[in-house]
């Protein structure tokens, strides 16, 4: 890399526009949406779909909702083209669903563009020509008239192309190609001379599309360009200002937002961003930005799952982990921190009396996109004490008290640095049984017992419990069952332990809820043992607790 960029590359100029609306507006409806997924996303495939793969795309599209839906490059090739006129002549296509296609402004792609629909209910032509500095002066070799003569001359193919097919109802869309390193001037000099052709009108406006082929500055200068286009196109109420951001920079949704909000009504991009070099501005964040603001996006992701399925089978290429409300890892926390603000919003949202969302580092309901709360805390060697708690909660439906949380973390983050690696809900629950006796390695057993009450109210316990091996009786009396279990435990097995805290609760609903209980002890030099129990009887399940904590005592 060069000490002084400076030498070699120019920052972009600025728009001059010093009274410039959209840092003041907010976006409060959706654009119209259109999917490029099977032009723009396919031409960039090291493996471009065939037909089937287009066809199961497609379905996608339509299920998901949207109504424009770029379908091809009819002139690119017979697939192309076998796959556009198949769409129509099998009528694959909805009503409500417009297909387009694209063409460069030339007779013959134009010619095969028509052809490709012949038969369609409604279609949208989409036509293009660059326009910028860079490809007149060094790709075309050409004027600005002489680009502006090519775009013109497309329009009037493009008018009597549709002339001579009437059956179908026409749109047209176009496109000064490079719009976002043009000329501002020139962009809509070009775009007045297209519209003088094709005359639209409020009723049936054109569609011009403003794309930043090459994504070349921040995106406030995009929004100035598309302000300051909207101002000064003509005939703004005839027109439907689309965009096409790419994501050069990595901005291209910011962009896409900004401009929305400086007057544009439709958008151009493909699911999760694919496209070429960085990819076209991802739909499905563009989308759910909207869904978290409150806003109807009108496209349906609640199963975000299988159409990262379907678009990763088509493509052939992954969904990132980390990429924006659908990547595997967007949801999951493994820092403490996190873990513990997550657990407790979950825990806050289940007391509240209303469906406002609002839980720590999630700003999204997992379960609107069709997500499990399961994977929402993983642990690893930096999880925490939350974090252990909600996988026990989630997995087994164990609400282990604050201070049982900080005394298994210290267990579970044992496990996590000789494991080195993330630890899954089976790793955790084979470490609880273990750290608190619930597995075979079990010196006190419950054999069976009963209770009753002496003639002052004392609670009697007497049972039968092995230690070691050996059946043993045991009994004593206490104000209640907790306590005489510890007097029979001290009495019979001189194991002396006090107790610091009790905790119980359900597991589950109705008649197949079982118990947990949680009991803290201290032994007679100060030290704490934790015990659990669990079992269908509550009584049951806190003597066990008892037997748990004189296990670890021993």
């Amino acid at each position: 890399m060069l000490r002084n960029p400076a030498a070699k590359y120019r920052p972009f100029p600025q728009v001059d526009l010093p009274d410039r609306q959209w840092p003041s507006r907010a976006i409060t409806a959706p654009p119209r949406w259109l999917s490029t997924d099977l032009r723009d996303g396919n031409q960039a495939l090291i493996d471009p779909m065939g037909a089937e793969k287009k066809t199961r795309f497609f379905d996608l599209l339509v299920e998901i909702g949207l109504k424009e839906i770029e379908v091809g490059f009819p002139s690119a090739g017979a697939t192309e083209f076998e796959f556009i006129s198949g769409l129509v002549q099998s009528n694959r296509v909805p009503d409500d669903v417009a297909i387009q296609v694209l063409t460069q402004s030339r007779a013959d792609l134009i010619a095969t563009s028509f052809d490709s629909l012949r038969g369609a209910r409604q279609a949208i032509v989409h036509l293009y020509n660059a326009v910028s500095p860079a490809w007149r002066e060094i790709v075309f070799g050409m004027t600005r008239a002489e680009v502006r003569d090519i775009a013109v001359m497309g329009a009037k193919l493009l008018r009597d192309g549709a002339a001579a097919q009437p059956d179908t109802d026409w749109h047209f869309e176009y496109s000064p190609e490079t719009f976002s390193t043009a000329e501002l001037d020139f962009s809509v000099e070009v775009c007045a001379a297209v519209m003088d052709v094709l005359r639209p009108t409020p009723e049936r406006p054109l569609i011009l599309n403003l794309p930043a082929t090459v994504e070349a500055a921040s995106p406030n200068i995009y929004a100035d360009q598309i302000e300051w286009f909207c101002r000064n196109v003509p005939n703004r109420d005839s027109v439907v200002i689309s965009l096409h951001p790419h994501n050069d920079r990595g901005t291209g949704v910011a962009a896409a937002e900004l401009g929305l909000m400086a007057g544009a009504d439709r958008i151009e991009g493909c699911l999760f961003g694919n496209g070429e070099r960085t990819g076209n501005v991802d739909l499905v964040t563009l989308a759910l930005n909207m869904y978290t603001q409150g806003i109807d996006p009108e496209l349906d992701l609640s199963d975000i799952d299988r159409i990262i399925g379907t678009v990763e089978y088509c493509n052939q290429l992954p969904v990132h982990p980390r990429h924006p409300y659908a990547g595997e890892l967007v949801f999951t926390a493994f820092s403490g921190s996190h873990q513990d603000a997550i657990k407790k919003g979950f825990a806050a949202q289940a007391q509240r009396n209303d469906e406002l969302w609002r839980v720590p580092y999630l700003p999204i309901d997992p379960a609107d996109l069709g997500r499990s709360y399961e994977a929402v805390i993983r642990v690893n060697s930096q999880s925490g004490k939350g974090g252990v708690a909600w996988v026990l909660e989630q997995d087994k439906g164990l609400k282990l008290p604050k201070r049982l949380q900080a005394d298994f973390s210290r267990h579970v983050q044992a496990l996590a640095d000789t494991a080195g690696r993330e630890l899954d809900a089976n790793d955790i629950w084979q470490a609880f049984q273990r750290a608190y006796r619930l597995d075979d390695a079990q010196f006190f057993t419950l054999e069976a017992y009963e209770e009753t009450r002496a003639p002052n109210g004392d609670r009697i316990f007497a049972g039968h419990v092995d230690a070691g091996g050996a059946s043993q009786s045991v009994s004593g009396r206490g104000n209640g069952l907790i306590s005489s279990v510890l007097a029979a435990l001290a009495d019979g097995c001189g194991i002396a332990l006090d107790v610091v805290d009790y905790a119980e609760h359900a597991i589950g609903h109705g008649s197949d809820a079982r118990a947990a209980a949680y009991v803290e002890t201290t032994d007679a030099q100060g030290r704490t043992h934790w015990g659990v129990g669990i079992d269908e009887d509550v009584a049951t399940a806190s003597v066990r607790a008892v037997l748990s904590a004189a296990n670890a005592a021993r």
